[in-house]
């Protein structure tokens, strides 16, 4: 590995998320969302990590993402279901569908059925079978381990979460299921009576916070690493990157990253994001580019050329200077990263 930036990825933060999320989710089990390759962390590694620490329960988007999880040899549930295109994959026994639609349903059971879970729309109108299609017949002889929902507002104090809360709950005397799933990240911390049988937990684990009472709960797993590329010194007046969106007011020490938006550090963070060298802090000075941005260096006067700084990445915080979501700072964290498993 010698990638000019890295991501420091904390085994010990992982675990200790899923545990915590597990306590509060009291008897019911906890399990893993670990699609879009474990939110942008390598899924084979963070399902491995949890799967030692006792998770068994995984979900993933799509086909390919089970199948890349086939030699762990894990429970994994494909959340987006099964097209005609996926029956293939569907067939070969590494991981079930979660059938979301009539016909995701009609074509399990006419292809011979076997595992699965249902997804059942309880307000969201996004992906899901009607709730009265549970007891209508439309499921029968389908061999289904959990019945799940998902939460439109979770991460607000929204009525639609008591309202979903409702619906969902109305569906135990007549779920064809051992197991009923409804708690994402945020809606673990709304209260046990979200849990049911299963929570599904995803951004908590990689040290998100979706909501405030998981503050303090969560520890940061991802943090970027970049080295320099050069350092240079700008004289008053001197501008600095596109548009000249940095004047120098007086002799300013500027270190130049290999590090910009094609990595998943976005131009956000212009202005407002950071670097740190021991306990010193390096602001981010004008645009950041594509493959490229520049950061002060005044506070840190024995970094040169080759040497490693890390970047400010803590989710929240990072969220609100970026005016990104905590999602999109995962999952969009490029591939030309070396990952590097501490702890």
């Amino acid at each position: 590995m010698n990638a000019p930036h890295r991501l420091r990825l904390d085994s010990a933060a992982l675990v200790a998320n899923w545990r915590a999320l597990a306590a509060l989710s009291g008897p019911a089990a906890c399990g893993a969302a670990i699609k879009a390759d474990g939110y942008g962390l390598g899924a084979v590694e963070v399902a491995r990590r949890l799967a030692e620490a006792g998770c068994r329960d995984f979900f993933v988007a799509t086909w390919a993402e089970a199948e890349a999880l086939a030699t762990l040899g894990l429970p994994v549930a494909v959340l987006h279901g099964v097209r005609e295109e996926d029956m293939p994959r569907a067939r070969a026994g590494f991981a079930w569908p979660v059938l979301n639609t009539d016909l995701q349903v009609a074509r399990w059971r006419a292809a011979g059925g076997g595992r699965c879970d249902v997804m059942v729309d309880t307000g969201m109108s996004r992906l899901g079978i009607s709730p009265t299609a549970v007891s209508d017949g439309t499921l029968d002889g389908l061999e289904i381990g959990t019945v799940m929902s998902h939460l439109a507002s979770a991460d607000e104090d929204s009525p639609l979460n008591a309202r979903q809360l409702a619906a969902f709950a109305a569906l135990k005397g007549r779920r064809p299921a051992a197991r009923m799933s409804l708690a994402n990240s945020a809606a673990i911390a709304l209260g046990r009576e979200y849990a049911f049988d299963l929570t599904r937990p995803g951004i908590a684990l990689y040290g998100g916070v979706p909501r405030g009472e998981l503050a303090g709960t969560l520890r940061q797993v991802v943090t970027p690493e970049a080295q320099i590329l050069q350092r240079r010194r700008l004289q008053p007046g001197d501008v600095i990157g596109y548009n000249a969106l940095f004047t120098a007011e007086r002799p300013t020490e500027v270190a130049i990253l290999n590090l910009g938006y094609a990595d998943g550090y976005w131009r956000g963070f212009s202005g407002r994001g950071a670097a740190r060298h021991g306990d010193a802090r390096l602001p981010v000075l004008g645009r950041v580019s594509m493959d490229l941005t520049a950061i002060s260096v005044d506070a840190a006067p024995d970094l040169a050329e080759g040497d490693w700084v890390t970047i400010d990445y803590a989710l929240p915080q990072a969220a609100a200077l970026s005016g990104m979501s905590q999602y999109e700072l995962l999952t969009g964290l490029g591939r030309r990263f070396d990952p590097i498993w501490v702890g």
